[in-house]
């Protein structure tokens, strides 16, 4: 077994996170796409200008930075429901509030350097996290806001997640 291969899981994920898994390629390689898709980040924020990063396509959604702050909001929290889980505690995990989290979280207070500076201290954290599991801890289980979630599902939801909101960058924020 190679323990730099994370395979996306092929078992139950609850609805809520199927689309995020859609967006998961499922040839092990998940370390390395988590590297490539912080990099193409990183890549295109530094192409962007500060109005584009502070835009917000409509009333009440979200500018590109608070994306970025929340990408590192939500990573942590995937990241710590899978250390729970894969050292076998199976204490059920409360959900957040993501808009909560959003509305206090001063993204648009911030330069960007500043948030991909902390967007990369989460991912290679993330990253070092999972190259320390092994097959036994992907397969471990919690719950989390009221749904069933192994490690492996969570740590691949990372991925899934971050191209999730990319690709709404890409269709909302860009296209104008």
């Amino acid at each position: 077994m190679d323990i730099n291969k994370i395979y996306k899981p092929k078992g139950f994920c609850p609805p809520f996170f199927k689309g995020y898994l859609d967006l998961v390629p499922d040839d092990g390689n998940l370390l390395i796409h988590l590297q490539d898709i912080f990099s193409d980040t990183e890549e295109l924020v530094n192409e962007l200008a500060p109005e584009q990063l502070s835009y917000a396509y409509a009333e009440g959604k979200w500018t590109i930075k608070d994306i970025l702050v929340h990408l590192c909001d939500a990573e942590r929290i995937f990241i710590y429901r899978a250390l729970r889980f894969s050292r076998r505690d199976e204490t059920a995990l409360p959900g957040f509030d993501e808009q909560l989290f959003a509305k206090y979280a001063r993204a648009n207070e911030r330069e960007a350097e500043d948030i991909m500076r902390e967007f990369r201290c989460v991912r290679e954290s993330s990253i070092g996290f999972m190259e320390s599991l092994n097959e036994e801890a992907l397969e471990r289980k919690g719950t989390a806001n009221n749904n069933p979630l192994t490690v492996g599902l969570l740590l691949n939801i990372v991925y899934g997640h971050h191209k999730h909101h990319i690709n709404i960058i890409h269709e909302r924020y860009l296209k104008r």
